[in-house]
């Protein structure tokens, strides 16, 4: 664990913006590969403990450098106009971080590590990082910062004596950026949700997720996941199970309402063998879609399968998407972190060109999880969101997490609305 409370400082210092940085358009709305400029010297000003706090204009500076649509700045502004005074001057005081590592749940532990070592991959557990900013005001926000402890503390103790409002949309900090959603959501007394949007959706589909179990494990796990609510089940196929014998097991386990998909992270690797899959798990009235049967970069082979593939074909956003945005090759694209502007700027994009983001960028922790659910109710143009927690031993998260005919409803308190089980963070803290 490291602690750490803000210390006067000698001097102020400043960091120049970034000058002269070209920006490229991916899309004529949106600047996916170069982030925009950092914010103006307000923002980016280091403070001290004997520095003023930013005032409200310097605040709403803040929002306007954060260089996204209007439809977030708006929310943004709200939740600032939201805030008493005193909070909207708030800093972040003190940081707290926990390394922890957490295993896989019993059923599944055997077959997981299997899984992973054919994949040469030798790993037993997740490493989870426990982080809480305390504000002067005595707010606590809280993550898994997503990264190894010595990072998110190196981070952190940046952060100190600054203001949470200066990270908007800041992609740098991580799964920090979560815990400071959570204490502007606190200050304001808004769910993290309305920080991006005024009207967000009061549900998500939350996805089930299985790694490549032999068949009856899968279906152990189908069964699982519908009976605790979920109806959209998202399994790895892999070379070493036959994702036919795999479809059989989940069909006989679960009512045809459990809808599945299957992802291939590119192993079927031919149009060929796709198309042989495809046609197979088509006959399984659950399976509705196929995550990367190959290389994105084989742009032509997701040109051969667009009008012959009986299942609905999804891929991981590359670099450039408008190759398959123009040509209408996959029904959504799969996407993980960043979480803050390229987050924002891709669900944007998913509006406007009416291809829906399945999101998994926050997976392995139950708050985290939470935070993902908060940012996909308040856009439109994320259709799943996806985590892997429930096949872990524990999501180290205090709350239920309940979801009811394939939907969950994030908490409509103020921030994030969920905090961490501390018992079970200590059991697996290292």
């Amino acid at each position: 664990m490291h602690r750490h409370r803000s210390r006067c400082s000698q001097a102020s210092r400043e960091r120049k913006p970034r000058g002269g940085q070209k920006r490229t358009s991916l899309h004529r709305h949106f600047a996916l590969r170069i982030p925009p400029p950092r914010p103006r010297r307000a923002v980016w000003r280091i403070l001290s403990c004997k520095m003023p706090r930013l005032s409200r204009r310097e605040l709403f500076s803040c929002i306007a450098a954060a260089g996204v649509a209007e439809s977030v700045a708006g929310s943004f502004r709200h939740a600032l106009s939201a805030t008493p005074s005193s909070a909207q001057a708030m800093k972040i005081a003190s940081f707290e971080v926990i390394p922890t590592r957490v295993g896989m749940r019993e059923s599944v532990r055997e077959a997981w590590i299997s899984a992973w070592r054919l994949q040469n991959r030798f790993q037993e557990d997740y490493e989870v990082t426990v982080v809480k900013l305390t504000s002067d005001e005595g707010l606590v926000g809280v993550c898994n910062a997503a990264m190894p402890a010595a990072r998110a503390t190196q981070l952190a103790k940046s952060m100190v004596g600054r203001s949470p409002w200066e990270y908007l949309l800041d992609d740098s900090i991580g799964g920090l950026l979560i815990a400071v959603y959570d204490l502007i959501g606190q200050a304001s007394g808004l769910p993290v949700s309305r920080l991006f949007s005024p009207k967000p959706q009061d549900k998500v589909i939350q996805t089930w997720w299985s790694q490549c179990f032999p068949p009856d494990v899968m279906a152990s796990e189908a069964k699982r996941g519908y009976d605790l609510g979920y109806r959209v089940h998202k399994v790895k196929a892999r070379p070493w199970e036959d994702p036919i014998e795999q479809a059989a097991a989940i069909a006989e386990a679960v009512p045809p309402d459990m809808r599945v998909w299957a992802d291939a992270n590119a192993w079927w690797r031919t149009v060929g063998r796709t198309m042989h899959f495809v046609e197979e798990l088509a006959n399984f009235a659950h399976y509705f879609a196929i995550e990367s049967p190959f290389r994105r970069e084989h742009i032509d082979g997701y040109r051969m399968l667009k009008g012959t593939s009986p299942l609905q074909v999804a891929e991981h956003m590359p670099s450039d998407p408008m190759p398959f945005v123009n040509e209408r090759l996959l029904v959504a694209f799969v996407i993980g972190g960043p979480i803050g502007r390229t987050l924002v700027q891709r669900a944007l994009m998913a509006e406007v060109t009416g291809i829906p983001l399945w999101v998994e960028h926050s997976i392995e922790c139950g708050v985290n999880k939470v935070f993902q659910a908060h940012q996909s109710a308040a856009f439109p143009g994320i259709e799943y969101t996806i985590s892997i927690d429930h096949v872990l031993a524990d999501d180290l998260m205090k709350e239920d997490f309940p979801v009811e005919n394939g939907f969950y409803s994030p908490p409509t308190g103020p921030g994030l609305g969920v905090t961490f089980d501390m018992d079970a963070v200590e059991r697996f803290r290292v």
